[in-house]
């Protein structure tokens, strides 16, 4: 009861609100307030407009009265001119003396305001008849060969003042209409639109890490739900891929440790059984190169993991690329009976001389286990760019296969065999440490034949921090 209370109460507040019922409240809101601010105006706008025919009117008749006293004699005046209907509903000739010499049927004998205090400008009075009907008189005074007169024209505002009230009057009685049918419409058309969004949500909430190969439903419109869609979609797809990734991963790295520990293992059962075979042979052709196989691989490992996790942690420091690489040309002539031919000028860059060292070592010992009898090592700096190359005369590989190489645990066919001592991480930890250097790679041909790999740094690179 208290969890069903709680509901009951968190709907009730606004927060507890559906996106449907909010959006529904909003647009209700906005269109009340818009309907109050025009409604306000209409009326204001036709009240005004209204009251001007009035006065319009009014002036019209006034000035033909006006023209007709000053071009005929009392006697031949238009009665005509006196004629009334819903806006002027009084009309009056006054005489010097206040006396009323013509009038319209309606109008008073008695003059409708002060003669002294009338003007064209109209003078708003109530009548005494009606009073909740307010006329609108303007006068003028006239000279004529018989005498002066003075003519007074009422227009009435009743009809307009009706009118406005009946124009608000509708205008509240919609209003109540108009904001219901707005605020359904709204709920309506936001909860048909949010139906794609619980169909994706409801697909996403299936998803097991399991099987990520689902997909989430594409509404058929091209609006922003469907961009969310596809979106939710080429997540899952990276989701996928780093997923399969992560467990090929595990099963290449459990592969290749079960090897070195399967002979280490092989090597102490066979040594608890017959002691006598465990000599220094033994250990230093099999345990020993074995144990030091998998700390190698284990090595390797970590710092792929690191990689993926953080990226690639680098100290930033002025190295000599020039150094290092003289120096593993060196130890490979010591190391190997290949030629090693090497193109070496000066080249400095910031970054971090022990991954660098080990990317050069990495693809010298990939180059020397594939080469027939020669290495080149190449390294130059120009156009602000330093490019690094490593070339070996061997087989060479096909171009399908150029950037698989650089995938984790990936022997080619012709490199199977573990006794070369690569682990198939070595090119996977050259590309991280290019990356973490702002760095380029690729593979080519080497001119007469073989593999040659290059590498190009920007010049005074500084690796980011945050990798």
């Amino acid at each position: 009861m208290t969890s069903r209370a709680a509901t009951r109460g968190l709907r009730l507040r606004p927060r507890g609100w559906g996106i449907a019922t909010r959006s529904a409240i909003v647009a209700a809101t906005v269109v009340l307030v818009v309907h109050i601010v025009a409604g306000a105006a209409l009326i204001a706008l036709l009240g005004h407009f209204l009251i001007s025919e009035v006065d319009d009117a009014a002036a019209a008749r006034l000035h033909d009265i006006v023209s007709g006293l000053r071009s005929e004699p009392p006697n031949e005046f238009d009665s005509a001119l006196l004629d009334t209907d819903q806006r002027i509903i009084a009309i009056q000739v006054v005489s010097d003396n206040d006396t009323v010499v013509y009038r319209s049927t309606d109008a008073p004998s008695t003059p409708l305001v002060p003669i002294g205090g009338i003007g064209k400008t109209p003078t708003q009075m109530s009548d005494n008849a009606t009073p909740d009907n307010d006329l609108r008189i303007v006068g003028e005074r006239v000279h004529t060969s018989s005498g002066h007169y003075t003519v007074l024209v009422a227009g009435s505002s009743e009809v307009a003042e009706t009118t406005v009230q009946t124009v608000a009057f509708l205008l509240c009685g919609a209003a109540p209409l108009v904001i219901t049918v707005v605020a359904m419409a709204t709920y309506l058309l936001v909860k048909r639109s949010l139906r794609s969004v619980d169909a994706i949500r409801a697909r996403v909430s299936d998803i097991s890490t399991s099987d990520l190969s689902e997909r989430v439903p594409m509404p058929e419109s091209h609006d922003e739900i469907a961009a969310l869609a596809d979106t939710m979609n080429a997540m899952l797809a990276r989701l996928e891929m780093g997923h399969n990734a992560q467990r090929q991963f595990v099963g290449d790295a459990s592969h290749e440790l079960r090897s070195p520990l399967t002979t280490i293992i092989s090597a102490l059962d066979v040594a608890q059984s017959h002691p006598e075979l465990l000599d220094q042979d033994m250990i230093e052709q099999t345990l020993i190169p074995e144990a030091q196989r998998m700390q190698l691989l284990i090595d390797d490992l970590l710092l792929l993991a690191r990689a993926d996790e953080r990226g690639l942690k680098l100290r930033r420091e002025d190295v000599d690329l020039e150094a290092i690489a003289i120096a593993e040309a060196d130890r490979l002539c010591r190391e190997t009976t290949l030629a090693i031919h090497r193109d070496i000028t000066p080249a400095h860059l910031r970054g971090d001389s022990r991954a660098l060292l080990r990317l050069l070592r990495n693809l010298t010992d990939n180059a020397a286990r594939h080469a027939d009898s020669r290495i080149d090592i190449t390294l130059s700096e120009h156009d602000g760019s330093i490019l690094l190359a490593v070339a070996d005369d061997g087989p060479g590989i096909p171009a399908k296969d150029r950037l698989r190489v650089f995938d984790r645990f990936v022997r080619l066919d012709s490199d199977r065999a573990r006794s070369g001592g690569g682990t198939g991480l070595g090119l996977s930890i050259v590309a991280e440490i290019v990356a973490a250097h702002d760095g380029s790679i690729n593979m080519t041909d080497r001119p007469g034949g073989g593999t040659a790999v290059r590498v190009q740094f920007p010049s005074g690179t500084s690796p980011d921090s945050s990798r």
